[in-house]
């Protein structure tokens, strides 16, 4: 597909995370996402538009939210880069917790990136985008229609419930979260219908297996053991630097929630 193929189009409100890839498009695509719907454009000269004022922008975002504004923020194209621009006052969290702070620019990479906006001590919302990598397949040149998802880790069904309960908060997407207690994560699965009894050591013994086994995997994530020379107390720091680590290779994802019983946050 080239880039006069692909006109530049709205996402529906229903099109799911963009976390697990996009649909055909030419490089340098960019899909913008957020809870209400988004846009797609393709490599061009071109001014994106997101923020509250839902009626002026492409991509709107926190339409209930006062402190969200009305034009929170550009992302701008030259033709070949796409570059977000702050353009509200409120900073716009970037993965890692650095923040795009007001009047500041930044450029945007290919692959999936998720942001945030809000107050801190209210709501956050997401905004999702994804800029077609240049992958290439075949002797043809052809782009690859679909860009690939994040590699993910195995969990098993037991492992996933208990750390969607653990990953609470982060999956509601709140600001600044934290883990939940073992007790809390052992109260929430024991009131799941035809759940197995649960308490906070073995809610915490299957977490502790999980830490152990991804430390040593192909692709081991770092700061999940309590390593050498490390002292008390670590805190929930382990099962921070865990769920961080899921959550951006996609491993947990807001869906995730469903096995609480409840919807994903927007």
């Amino acid at each position: 597909m080239t880039v006069r193929d692909f006109v530049p189009q709205v996402l529906p409100a229903s099109m799911r995370s963009l976390a697990g890839g996009v649909p055909v498009a030419p490089p340098g695509t960019i899909f913008v996402l957020a809870a209400d719907g988004g846009y797609a454009v393709p490599p061009r000269k071109f001014t994106l538009l997101f923020g509250r004022g839902k009626d002026d922008v492409h991509v709107p975002i926190g339409a209930d939210d006062p402190y969200v504004s009305r034009l929170h923020g550009v992302i701008v194209c030259d033709g070949r880069e796409w570059w977000m621009r702050n353009e509200g006052r409120l900073p716009i969290q970037l993965p890692g917790e650095s923040l795009l702070l007001s009047g500041h620019e930044l450029q945007m990479q290919e692959g999936y990136t998720p942001l945030f906006i809000g107050e801190s001590r209210r709501r956050s919302h997401l905004l999702e985008v994804h800029v077609v990598g240049a992958n290439r397949s075949g002797d043809n040149g052809e782009p690859r229609g679909i860009t690939k998802a994040p590699s993910t880790y195995d969990l098993s069904d037991t492992e996933r419930l208990v750390l969607t309960a653990l990953a609470q908060r982060y999956l509601r997407q709140e600001r600044h979260p934290q883990p939940v207690s073992w007790k809390q994560v052992a109260d929430d699965l024991n009131r799941l219908p035809g759940s197995r009894e649960w308490n906070a050591k073995t809610t915490a013994n299957v977490v502790a297996s999980v830490r152990e086994r991804l430390s040593k995997a192909s692709k081991p994530i770092a700061g999940i053991i309590r390593e050498d020379g490390v002292g008390e107390p670590v805190g929930n720091a382990l099962n921070h630097n865990l769920i961080q680590a899921l959550l951006e290779n996609t491993t947990l994802m807001p869906e995730d929630l469903l096995l609480l019983g409840e919807s994903p946050a927007s």
